[in-house]
């Protein structure tokens, strides 16, 4: 297989625009009571669960240091993001207003940091040689699915179009084409930042998850559902990343 830069920009492409699968789950629910939009959001906080385990476990395989200062990194920017939205006031995102609009900006805004280091990921790993990038592109593909779900549960039960969502799920996921190819033609030149961008937007991810997609689950469904609701999606994700990678 000849790898060049069209390959590169092919490949990172097309991870990014998976994503936007995520959002077909509600092209067939329409009615949203309050009770399932807590479920949502502990189901989106399972999901970046996940990906932030899946995270952590990949930059620690790379650099156990690097990983550890990306993570506390990523809070610190987190928190620092949180605050200054929150002072701006009035914001309006996904044709949400108010607090609803500031919660998906935090969402998007780290779903898209999180897309850099997967970019990285890509254009490293096809560095090594076309069947290990093929193969890791076709995972973080897999991988986008569900983080584009995740954007959904957060943007749709506020009132968001199900078509303007799966955009706001490809946007997360532009950095992975922007970032691969340099990360390509210069491997040896970003490969040590690789598991400093995965700590990083884990550390931002279990920040999201705890500050605010737990306590709005709280709101309308008990702390028992809750914690079933973020378990199986946490579950799930790892089983269908498993069954990706065995099949």
């Amino acid at each position: 297989m000849e790898i060049n830069l069209w390959t590169i920009l092919f490949a990172s492409g097309l991870t990014a625009l998976v994503t936007g699968l995520g959002a077909l789950p509600f092209l067939f629910i329409k009615n949203i009571n309050r009770w399932w939009l807590s479920i949502f959001h502990a189901g989106a906080a399972g999901l970046m669960l996940g990906a932030s385990h899946n995270l952590v476990q990949e930059g620690v395989h790379l650099n156990s240091y690097r990983t550890f200062f990306g993570i506390l990194l990523g809070l610190g920017l987190i928190v620092v993001a949180d605050h200054f939205i929150n002072r701006r006031g009035s914001v309006d995102v996904a044709d949400l207003e108010g607090g609803d609009a500031r919660k998906a900006l935090l969402i998007l805004g780290i779903m898209t940091a999180h897309s850099f280091a997967e970019g990285i990921g890509v254009g490293v790993s096809f560095g090594g040689g076309g069947k290990l990038g093929l193969f890791i592109t076709a995972a973080i593909a897999i991988h986008n699915i569900p983080e584009g779900l995740a954007v959904s549960l957060v943007l749709v039960p506020r009132g968001t179009k199900v078509w303007k969502a799966a955009l706001w799920g490809i946007f997360t996921s532009l950095p992975q084409p922007l970032m691969a190819i340099p990360a390509f033609l210069f491997v040896n030149t970003f490969e040590p930042f690789l598991p400093a961008g995965l700590g990083l937007a884990a550390g931002a991810m279990i920040w999201m998850v705890f500050a605010q997609l737990i306590p709005d689950a709280l709101e309308d469904a008990s702390a028992g559902q809750v914690g079933i609701a973020v378990t199986l999606a946490f579950a799930a994700l790892l089983a269908f990343q498993e069954f990706v990678l065995v099949f």
